[in-house]
Order: C-alpha cells, then structure tokens, then sequence
C-alpha cells in the first residue's frame, strides 16, 4: 500500500474547486507577470534535490542485498531479477535452439577416465569448443559438471610456468608440480575420476574459439565507426545496445547451449549437474546458475562480492546491475547447494559483507546447510588447489559420490596444447577474427527475435507476457513500484477561471524531486492531463498564461499538470537543454560500464510520469474520475507512450505524437532519447501496442501500421484514433475535451 502524502503547506483537490473568497478574482497585469514566475518553484539557481544529480554508479561500488522475509515475499523479486538477467542478455525470448551439430572426436583413453575433443553450433555457424572428460566403467546414470574459465589466457590449452608453480607448491595453493601446471586440467581429471562426466568449454577469443578475437572480447576500448551502422552492424556499437546485443550476452547463451549440449549425453543424469567456474568463470556459473533451472548444484569461485562486479567487457552488459548485484544474482540459486570461494581481492570482505545475508536468505528457505563459504584470503584472485578440494567435497556431499572427505585431488599426466586442440586438418578452424562474420551472428539474433516478436502480434496476452515483460525489465519501474509521494506547495495564484499551484513532487523512497505546475479550472470535471513537453512543465504556458491548448482543456474542465522531467527545466543549472547523458570514468567507449549500472535518462523520465501519475490516481477521495497523458514529440511523445505501456489502465486516455522516432536510428549511446534495448521489442511501435485496449490519440506514425491491427486484435479498434495532419498540440486537445 503506497501512502500518498501532502506536505505542509496542505492542499485539496476538492477545496480547490469552492469558492476562494480570500484570493484575487480579477487577473491583473500584475498577476499576469506573477504567472511567469509561478513556472519556477526554487529560487533561481537551485536545482531539485534529486538522487539522480549524484555522480554516477561504477562497477567497483557497493551493491548489497537485503533478503526477503520469507519465500512469498522473495518470489516475486526473483522473478524480476531472472527476467532482468534474460533481458539484459538479449535471451528473452531465449534464441531460437538450432541443431547443435555436435563433433565429437579423438578420444584419448587414461586411467580412469577419457579426454575427447568437441566444438558444437550454438547458433548456426557460430562454434563452442572444448574438451569432454567422461570416467570409464560408468554403470547407470552419473552427474555431470560444467567447468567455465575465467580471465587466464588460452586457458584450457595453457601450461603453467614451473618456477611458478613450485612457487604456488610452496605458500599451499597447488600439491604436484605436473598436475599444478593446469588447473584446468586438473579440475576436470579429478571429477572425471570421482564419477562425473566434465565439460570445459572456451570463452570467447580464447583457445580454440577464435571467431571473435580477444581483442574485441576482452579489451574492447574504442567505438569503430565502421561498425556503427543502421545496418549490418557490429557488437558494442549504438545499434547493437538497442537490440541488448553484447559479447556478455553471447557468452551466457553459449553456456546455456553447454548445458544443452551436456544433457544430450545418454549417461548424464539431469538430476545432477553441477557449474563451477572462478574470476570471469565465476560471473557465468551465477548468471546461469540463475537464469537455468537445470543446474542442481552451483559454485561460483572468487566472483561473489559486495564489491567490484567484474571488470572485463564480457562480465557487463547494459541493463544488468541496475538495482541489483552479484550477490542477488546468487541468491536466486537458493534453495539448491550454492558454494563460493574468496580471496585476497574485492572477496576478501564476503564473510562479513554479503555472505552473511545469503545464510539469512537460505535460512528462509529452510535450508541454512546450502550455503556454504570455503574461506581463502590467504590466496591470491584464482582457483588453486585448496579451494577446488572444497568444490570436489561438496559435489561429493550433495551428489553423493561416496569419496572419503575431505577430496583431496591426485596428480594425473597433464596432456599438451596439442592434444587438446579441437582443430586438425580433418576438422578445420573457421576463419578468425573477422568483421563479416561479426555481422552476420549479429544480424542472426536481431532476425530471429523479430521472426518470434513478429508471431507474437496475433496473440496479444502473449505479446505483452514477452514484450511488456521486457519494457518492464529494461524501464526497471511499475505503477505499483513508484513509491510513496508527496507534494509540497510553493505557490499558489488565483487566475479568475483557475487556480494556479507550483511546487514540488517528491518521491522519498527514490528520493527523487520533480518541480510541477497545476492548473486547476474552478469547474472541474474530474479529469486531469499531464501534459508533457521538451521545456517541461513551462510547455503548459505561452507568455505566462496557459498555451492555447491547457487554455481548451481548462474551459472543458479538465485540471493541466505540467512538470520538468528529468534535465528538463529547472534541472538546467544554465537552462541549456541537455545533449549528452553522463558516463562512469572508465575511459573505455563500451555502454554497458554505465548503463549496466544507472537508467538512461529516457528511462528515468519515464519514470517520472509514473510518479505524476500515481501522485494524481492516488487521490481517490478527492474524486478524480480520469487521468489522461498527453506528449507530442519524439522526445516526450515516446516518453508518454512508455509510461502509458507501464500504467495500463490508470491512464483512461493518451494523445501521443511520436514524430516517427525509432530507437534504432540513434548513433551514439549518450544520445539523450538512447535507451538499452529500445529497438529490440518493436521499438515505439510496439510501446505503442502496449497502450492496448486503452484509448490513444496517435499522430507522427503515418497510418498506424501494425499497430492498427494490434488494437483490432484486442477488440479494440474503435479506441485508437489517427491524426496524419498538422497542428498535433490543437488537435490532441481537441480530441480530449471532446469526450
């Protein structure tokens, strides 16, 4: 229950609407230029004291997690994170599952257990490689691990430095000078010979999988205007964070497709399959860990934190971490076995920071026993030999494998690069490192997500479980979710036929300030319009009285809100409209280091019409029958058409003049209007088609294309009205005060 408050100096809707015997009758010239004035609620000079003014949130802030109090309450939060995750990853909907097309080949027979050689598609073309570690003499079904490497170059294929690994022999953090020389290796012999079919695939641009270089995967730093294009484009660019397209989200979806792959396997038992992974490793196994319900046991090394979330391009993408955070992520595993590791970096603080509230959160779950923390500050940032000794005895617990506990790993025959190599002549390595493949996979995802949003349209409920969902998760804010908001008057005039009022909107629990102008008709019909406009609230006045327009609507009736949105009005330190939104400090030109982390400000204005809007619906005593929205423009008309997507019916009716504005057009990332993802979902069309069954009033989108047929396949072609000629301001109001 939101709790709508007025601030001191009180005010009513209903006593607006009596007799005001104290006030001034007569508009003079005097109140005339008091008018103008009445536009501006602070003094000239100071801004709103709102949140969103504050530097920026980074990669290496704080992100804690508060649990929930119980499993009813977290539900519907996990849902929304998972969804999140999906969103953020360009997976929902999930691409299409091709034929993986696996290759399996040169075995290699050991004490124990086999090594094979496999590279399967994840999507046509596109190649995952690895090497299968299966244990021989297998009776019945066994489990199965997923083994994800982190930031170690050429990771699976690398042998360690002997100087080195005599040295990591010495301070406890490897046993054996042959097997420390991979730890990869030696994760996946180990667990071969506990039982447990192994697979340890690559990461992009390393090893074997060289399609996409590690140049671009791991240390992309620059925009590449080549790249940059409405068409055909490549990762990173403008065009690809509207689609949600991102080396990050490729790397997760091919770990999902390893996990497809691995239950293909007739001897694997789908009842336990297991992810591990540390550093980069440890950023998939939370990510899938979460998303996949599949996987029965997780452990994530050296990743969970409260601190930094990962540094690297492929551990971000946009949309991800805003409002959330690892150690959310990993809750989302709960209540299955979830183990983790720390060391002497951003972990280092995990027992008293974050891990805590898991144990609590697990507690809720009834299940405090599956959570656990294998300590090892002592160490530096990798997976050495004492912590994979606690993964091994926690498999071995949970999937009850019989071993003596502690599992202590035994040296084994380290195999050479050569052996394990997916590429020999027979099987030839696809072409490295180029741009028209990059293309190509991108074009890929961006068509089949259209083919099944396309197939969507013919079933609305489903269209707006799949699109609404997205606009959800990538505007990250509901009606319900605004908050608590209060008003506290500044000024108030009477205008003869009206009441004027100017003041601020507060949103406490967001800490969030919009700077708002009322128009108040003395006969009022119940209804109120927020009327949107680039200048702000300044848009509902023409030298100092209401613009032609909020005068038509005020002689129906009808109440005119205007309001500075975020870096509209008096936002402006200088009144200088904004042109560029803000980035983090990390000198790479990559999207997702700052809108991983923060809204775009498109986001946060839609945002704000949510808060006027709540404010006004709130007010049930005060007799409001109606709100209605109007923006006209490609700024706040696509603004508006977001809002009244998220608001659904507490918006009765919307005049929108989009002016054909398409997400996908946007060049540059700091363009104001940019928002992840815009373009994926239909783009302003299918916000558009989201304002179904509700009226709208809709110009700047020729006849209405699809859009049309949308509202007629919700019964409810009568309600959508298109205006193709000019004058949209007289028009929309027009067509609202007709009704």
């Amino acid at each position: 229950m939101y709790h709508l408050r007025v601030a001191r100096p009180a005010f009513s809707f209903h006593r607006l609407h009596q007799p005001v015997a104290t006030l001034v009758a007569v508009i003079t010239l005097a109140s005339s230029m008091l008018a103008g004035a009445a536009a501006r609620v602070l003094p000239a000079g100071q801004l709103p004291n709102d949140t969103r003014l504050q530097p920026l949130k980074e990669l290496d802030g704080y992100f804690p997690f508060t649990p929930a109090k119980s499993p009813t309450e977290w539900a519907p939060r996990a849902e929304a994170v998972r969804r999140q995750i999906l969103v953020s990853q360009g997976l929902w909907p999930m691409p299409t599952k091709t034929p993986l097309n696996a290759v399996i080949h040169g075995k290699i027979e050991k004490p124990g257990y086999t090594v094979e050689k496999v590279y399967f598609e994840s999507t046509p073309g596109f190649f995952v490689t690895g090497n299968l570690y299966r244990p021989t003499g297998v009776k019945g079904k066994v489990p199965a691990v997923l083994f994800a490497h982190g930031h170690w170059r050429d990771a699976r294929l690398s042998e360690g430095n002997e100087d080195a690994v005599r040295r990591e022999i010495a301070i406890g953090a490897e046993r054996f000078e042959e097997g420390g020389r991979s730890i990869f290796q030696s994760m996946c012999v180990q667990l071969a010979r506990m039982g447990c079919v192994v697979w340890q695939w690559d990461m992009l641009g390393d090893s074997d999988s060289q399609q996409l270089s590690h140049a671009l995967v791991h240390r992309f730093g620059k925009q590449r205007p080549e790249m940059n294009t409405a068409e055909n484009w490549g990762f990173f660019s403008p065009q690809a964070e509207g689609y949600l397209q991102s080396v990050m989200g490729l790397q997760t979806h091919n770990g999902i497709r390893s996990l497809d792959f691995l239950l293909t396997l007739p001897e694997v038992d789908p009842t336990r399959v297991a992810m591990t992974g540390a550093s980069g490793g440890g950023t998939q196994t939370m990510l899938i860990a979460g998303v996949d319900p599949r996987l029965t046991l997780s452990f994530p090394a050296v990743m969970v934190s409260t601190a930094m979330q990962g540094g690297c391009t492929c551990e971000n993408s946009s949309l991800l971490r805003v409002g959330t955070g690892n150690i959310e992520f990993a809750a989302l595993f709960a209540p299955k076995p979830q183990g983790m590791t720390t060391a002497n970096d951003w972990t280092k603080e995990l027992s008293t920071k974050g891990f805590p509230d898991l144990q609590q959160h697990y507690a809720m779950h009834t299940v405090p026993g599956n959570v656990m923390l294998h300590r090892g500050e002592h160490f530096q940032h990798n997976y050495n030999a004492v912590a994979r000794s606690a993964f091994y005895t926690w498999v071995n617990r949970h999937f009850k494998l019989g071993q003596k506990e502690p599992v202590v790993e035994r040296d084994y025959e380290r195999l050479g690069k050569k052996d394990l190599t997916v590429w020999n002549d027979k099987h030839p390595m696809p072409a490295a490192d180029d741009p028209n493949f990059e293309r190509k996979l991108a074009s890929w995802h961006t068509e089949d997500a259209q083919k099944q949003l396309t197939a969507l349209r013919s079933t609305p409920a489903k269209y707006r479980e799949v699109v609404g969902g997205a606009v959800q998760s990538i505007l990250d804010r509901t009606l319900a979710s605004v908050g608590a908001v209060e008003w506290d008057l500044k000024q108030k005039e009477d205008r003869g036929t009206y009441i004027e009022m100017s003041g601020l909107l507060r949103n406490k629990s967001r800490q969030e300030e919009l700077p708002a102008l009322f128009l108040y008709p003395k006969k009022w019909n119940g209804r109120t319009v927020i009327w949107l406009d680039d200048r702000g609230k300044a848009g509902v006045l023409q030298n100092g009285t209401p613009s032609p327009a909020a005068q038509a609507l005020l002689e129906a009736g009808s109440t005119v809100v205007g309001v500075d949105l975020l870096h509209q009005g008096e936002f402006l330190a200088e009144g200088k409209p904004l042109t560029k939104t803000g980035k983090v400090k990390n000198p790479r030109e990559f999207a997702g280091f700052t809108f991983g982390y923060n809204h775009s400000v498109f986001a946060s204005r839609v945002h704000d019409v949510l808060t006027v809007i709540r404010f006004v619906q709130g007010y049930e005593k005060q007799k409001t029958t109606a709100v209605e929205l109007v923006g006209l423009g490609q700024t706040v008309g696509t603004v508006a058409a977001a809002a009244r997507a998220l608001a659904g019916p507490a918006v009765g009716r919307a005049a929108i003049d989009t002016a054909g504005f398409r997400f996908s057009k946007l060049t540059d990332f700091h363009d104001v209007n940019f928002l992840p993802g815009g373009a994926k979902y239909d783009d302003v069309p299918g916000l558009l088609a989201l304002n179904a069954p509700g009226e709208l009033w809709l110009a700047g989108e020729g006849d209405a294309g699809w859009v049309k047929g949308f509202y007629t396949a919700n019964d409810a072609a009568a309600k959508l009205t298109v205006h193709k000629g000019a004058g949209t301001a007289k028009a929309a109001a027009s067509w609202l005060s007709s009704k």
